[in-house]
């Protein structure tokens, strides 16, 4: 409830994504989940494959990250990403990836708080 709240003000940060996804982990496979949403057929998403890898990865980033860059991904520049990255194991294109991606996620979750966005089902 808290981290739902959260998401529809826009203040959903790297922390409560990490604590999503490791709940969502604790739940099985993604793929199976996906499967149990109310019109995920219709969506396409009963074929979506989730690579155990990826989602390993994007743990590594996190966790690599201090928690000031964690609650706050906006003061992430280039040194520390080079940072992360190094403390990941991974390249700094990841990283930035990985950035980029919840930047979208986080605005298209204030959208669907706010009502300008429609969901398909």
């Amino acid at each position: 409830m808290k981290t739902a709240k959260k998401m529809q003000k826009g203040k959903f940060d790297l922390e409560d994504f990490l604590s999503t996804m490791k709940q969502i982990k604790k739940m099985g496979p993604l793929e199976n989940l996906l499967k149990l949403i109310p019109g995920a057929s219709k969506m396409g998403l009963n074929k979506v494959e989730v690579d155990p890898k990826q989602m390993a990865h994007i743990e590594a980033i996190i966790l690599s990250m201090t928690p000031k860059e964690r609650r706050n991904p906006d003061i992430i520049k280039a040194s520390r990403k080079t940072r992360i990255a190094k403390g990941c194991g991974l390249s700094v294109q990841e990283v930035n990836q990985l950035l980029n991606r919840f930047e979208q996620m986080k605005q298209m979750m204030k959208q669907m708080s706010s009502g300008k966005m429609k969901l398909p089902f």
